[in-house]
Formats: C-alpha cells, sequence, structure tokens
C-alpha cells in the first residue's frame, strides 16, 4: 500500500481535470443525482463522500477517502470505446491504492437501497483491509 505522502502526491489533480471536474459538479446525470442525495452529508455511515473528484488526470463520480472508495455510475453510454477508457482508468486507480466500485445507473433507479447497501459493505470492507495493513506493517 502506497505511503499517504506518496498517496497524495500521485493521486494531485491535473489542472484540466480540476476544471473539468468543477464543471460537472454542476451537472451531474439523473441517476448521480439521486445517488448523490444519499451520500451527501455524511448520511452514510458518517462517510464523507466527495462528488466528480479529481484524482490524477481522472475524474471520480464519487470519492471517499477513509476507505479510499471510488464509485462510478454506469449509464448505456459505455460502450466499446468507453470501455476502453474505464478499464485504464480502474487499473490507474487501483495502481494507487483505490477500490472502484462500478453501479449500473439503472440500479440507482430500481435498487437504489441495495445499491447503498453496497456501497456501504465495501467502504466497510476497505476500512477494515486497511486497518488490517496497518496492523501488519506495525
Amino acid at each position: 500500500m502506497p505511503d499517504p505522502k506518496s498517496f497524495r502526491s500521485q493521486t494531485e489533480p491535473t489542472t484540466r481535470a480540476s476544471k473539468q471536474a468543477k464543471q460537472l459538479r454542476r451537472e451531474l446525470s439523473p441517476p448521480e443525482r439521486k445517488l448523490w442525495s444519499v451520500l451527501k452529508g455524511k448520511k452514510l455511515n458518517n462517510l464523507h463522500f466527495r462528488k466528480q473528484h479529481p484524482l490524477g488526470p481522472y475524474i471520480a463520480d464519487f470519492y471517499c477517502h477513509a476507505p479510499r472508495l471510488v464509485v462510478e455510475v454506469d449509464g448505456n453510454q459505455h460502450q466499446a470505446d468507453q470501455l476502453k477508457h474505464d478499464n485504464r482508468r480502474d487499473q490507474w486507480m487501483q495502481s494507487q491504492g483505490l477500490t472502484v466500485l462500478r453501479i449500473h445507473a439503472r440500479d440507482v433507479y430500481s435498487n437504489l437501497q441495495g445499491v447503498v447497501n453496497t456501497i456501504e459493505r465495501t467502504a466497510e470492507d476497505c476500512i477494515a483491509q486497511r486497518n488490517r495493513d496497518k496492523d501488519t506493517k506495525n
């Protein structure tokens, strides 16, 4: 697992990503807006989520630092070229010690509570793993 200073420097957003994220925060897609209404304000286990958060050259739909969890909401537009981009981005994020959880937009509409439960469990698992990693270092 990367050390915290290394993590910060490696995930420092590019200027382009920061500008684009700022614009995207104002233009959430409908499923992102619906999920954000549940995640914002530490409503989920007191975890602080950020929307459209820049990480290096990429932008995460939602990011929570404590578990280093990225939540991506995928719509129907995720086809061939987009999937290649998503795979590159997921690999980069995972190389930075982040966990990427992809949620389909239709699930946000049809099973919001199930999506929230999955995010909550994943965040808890990530935090538990980080704590185990810290314990083995000591």
